[in-house]
């Protein structure tokens, strides 16, 4: 048997000797990748920070004021900009009467609305309360911000041509949100395009308002009945020859807003009922005020008084039944190239429902509930790509308000 020499040892060696070099290599490499990769997410993080953009609302009703609340809370805006052309007197003012639903309630409550601090009534984890009061609770809290950060508040002044020139010459914004409402001329100022969907919501509808100048303006809650059935035999539409292949329907009806102002809405799903179809293209202008003449006296609350023949004349409303319609803006979120400005568009200047709920509001702050998550992006944005997918992720959403209101918003403001 053949000895082992000394020599014969060294290969082991030498291969330990590799096998260390390049542990040591490996985990250099890998200390080095670590302390690149938290350097980076440091410096990232700093970056994400302190990113901040001026910002420019453009309307300072319920939907533009909460936008505005929006932007604060982000904490990534480096100015803000809220104007309208009405006067601060004709904004506080609005007697309409608003209805928030407990999921725009949660809403607000995150953007801190103290609800103890507003005028208005609770019933059924809705609030109500009037347009002027909300709009200047909320106003009040943006001014409580202003020595915070850089709040200008310009009301009486237009968002036009003009404006532009003057003031956003060298300085555009970052970000400009639009919320003038549905006759607002900031889209058209901007270049948007105005043109808009129209689909119907399955269902046919009429409306009516009674005003009573001798009545107070305090907020109400809703008073909502289903499944009314109205005898129309005066009109010659004879219910007893109907048959059983061709059922009554049953309407559904709701009473809001303040004793001075009242509103009444009257919706059914869309059917071919004889009935519905009567209502639909009868030229006699009286069958609807009765319908709602008779319907607000068997449903008002017993602390109201009655409509009687003197008073009728109060009411206006619907000739007949109508197609109830939303109408949606086919653009509502651009990106301006040469001044690198992203331009969204909210509340009724995006979608307008041709049938009034009484939730009008609700379905502007539907599409405030992806804002926050557009300001940041934007804000933290590295190139345009990064805007495009914000973009995009808010085009999205628009869109799914509109297509979640036309399937479920007129069973959950009138049918159920």
């Amino acid at each position: 048997m053949r000895e082992a020499g000394p020599g014969t040892t060294e290969p082991a060696s030498l291969r330990a000797q590799y096998q260390s070099l390049a542990t040591e290599a490996v985990l250099s490499t890998l200390l080095a990748l670590l302390l690149y990769v938290a350097l980076k997410v440091s410096v990232d993080g700093i970056r994400h920070w302190r990113a901040k953009v001026p910002v420019l609302v453009v309307g300072a009703g319920p939907v533009g004021l909460a936008a505005a609340l929006v932007a604060v809370r982000s904490g990534k805006v480096l100015t803000l900009t809220l104007l309208d052309e009405r006067p601060r007197a004709a904004l506080l003012c609005r007697p309409q009467q608003i209805a928030l639903d407990p999921r725009s309630v949660r809403f607000l409550l995150g953007l801190g609305v103290d609800f103890d601090n507003v005028e208005g009534c609770w019933d059924r984890e809705h609030f109500f309360t009037k347009i002027g009061v909300f709009q200047e609770y909320l106003l009040s809290l943006l001014e409580q911000r202003k020595r915070q950060l850089g709040i200008r508040i310009l009301l009486g002044t237009k968002f036009s041509d003009d404006f532009l020139k003057k003031n956003l010459a060298s300085d555009w914004p970052k970000i400009i949100v639009l919320a003038d409402g549905s006759c607002g001329e900031s889209s058209t100022v901007l270049g948007i395009s105005p043109e808009y969907i129209v689909e119907s919501c399955n269902a046919y509808g009429a409306n009516a308002v009674i005003e009573r100048p001798d009545q107070r303006q305090v907020p109400t809650p809703e008073i909502r009945a289903h499944s009314l059935y109205f005898d129309l035999s005066a009109y010659g539409m004879d219910m007893s020859a109907m048959g059983q292949e061709s059922p009554k329907p049953g309407f559904h009806l709701k009473i809001y807003g303040t004793f001075h102002d009242r509103y009444l809405a009257l919706a059914c799903p869309a059917s071919d009922s004889k009935i519905v179809r009567f209502l639909r293209h009868t030229l006699n202008s009286s069958i609807m005020k009765n319908i709602f003449h008779q319907s607000f006296n068997a449903y008002k609350m017993d602390i109201e008084p009655r409509v009687n023949e003197l008073t009728l004349h109060h009411i206006q409303c619907s000739r007949r039944l109508f197609e109830i319609m939303l109408s949606h803006r086919r653009v509502t979120a651009a990106f301006i190239e040469g001044d690198n400005v992203v331009v969204t568009v909210e509340g009724e200047a995006a979608r307008v429902l041709n049938f009034d709920t009484g939730c009008g509001v609700n379905l502007g702050l539907r599409g405030l509930e992806s804002t926050e998550e557009l300001i940041y992006k934007v804000a933290t944005a590295v190139d345009q790509n990064d805007i495009f997918e914000a973009l995009a992720a808010k085009i999205q959403h628009s869109k799914q308000v509109a297509e979640d209101f036309k399937q479920y918003g007129l069973f959950a403001t009138m049918f159920e």
